[in-house]
Formats: structure tokens, C-alpha cells, sequence
């Protein structure tokens, strides 16, 4: 929800004026369903773990329930897989709403032609990044 995030920048024309600029974009959809499928899966893994457990002759007698597990396991990988891709287009598409070259096009103070602007540091998304590969 980077709309959320307001940042003051000065106005060259009055000094003591400033303009507030929001970034543009709302990525947090991604990382809501990851975290949702994370959790659903959590909680089947405990009810298939409660029903190994507790009710295992059942579940070795009747032979539609393996078959049902299993499906429900190979749907659980299939959004698994596709959680992880969406989590990594939401961070590819954060990186690019954040991008420091974006941010500064973005300021109208910086279009002046006697007007230097610089980013000052490049943000670390190395994190980021590792959260998406694991």
C-alpha cells in the first residue's frame, strides 16, 4: 500500500513551502494471498496430522480418503507455486514504483534545468529478495 506513504518535498519557489507527494501503487494483494495460503495450509497440515494420528484405522481402511489427501496436497502445491510467483511480481513491481530514478522524475521540483537531484542511497531490497527465492 506504498499510496500510503507520504514524503515532503521542498518547493524552490517559496522557501518554506513544501508539497507532499505520494508513491502510486497498491501491491500488498500478492502478499495477503501468500500469507493466507500459508496459513490454510498450516491448518490442513494439522488436521491431516490429527487425523494420522488419532484416527489412523480409519484412515487405513477407508481408501477414498488417501486419494482425497492427495488431492487436496497437489492443490495446495499448485497455489503454493502460484502464491510464489505473484509474491514475486509484487516485489518486482514495488522495486519499480520505489526506483530511485521514478521517484525523482516523479518531483516537480527536480524538472527545473539548473535543478541537480540526486537519490542519496539506492534502497536495500537484498532481503526482499531472499524471502522470494526461499
Amino acid at each position: 500500500r506504498l499510496y500510503q506513504i507520504p514524503f515532503e518535498m521542498p518547493d524552490c519557489a517559496e522557501e518554506s513551502e513544501t508539497h507532499t507527494l505520494h508513491l502510486v501503487g497498491d501491491f500488498s494483494a500478492p502478499a495477503e494471498f501468500f500469507v493466507t495460503l500459508g496459513v490454510f495450509s498450516f491448518l490442513y497440515a494439522m488436521a491431516a496430522l490429527v487425523l494420522y494420528l488419532r484416527f489412523h484405522s480409519l484412515y487405513g481402511e477407508n481408501k477414498k480418503l488417501p486419494v482425497a489427501d492427495f488431492c487436496v496436497t497437489v492443490c495446495f502445491a499448485f497455489f503454493w507455486l502460484v502464491a510464489a510467483a505473484a509474491w514475486g511480481k509484487g516485489l518486482s513491481d514495488v522495486k519499480a514504483a520505489t526506483r530511485p530514478a521514478s521517484l525523482i522524475a516523479a518531483m516537480g521540483v527536480c524538472q527545473g534545468k539548473e535543478v541537480v537531484c540526486s537519490a542519496g542511497t539506492t534502497p536495500a531490497m537484498g532481503l526482499a529478495n531472499i524471502s522470494v527465492v526461499r
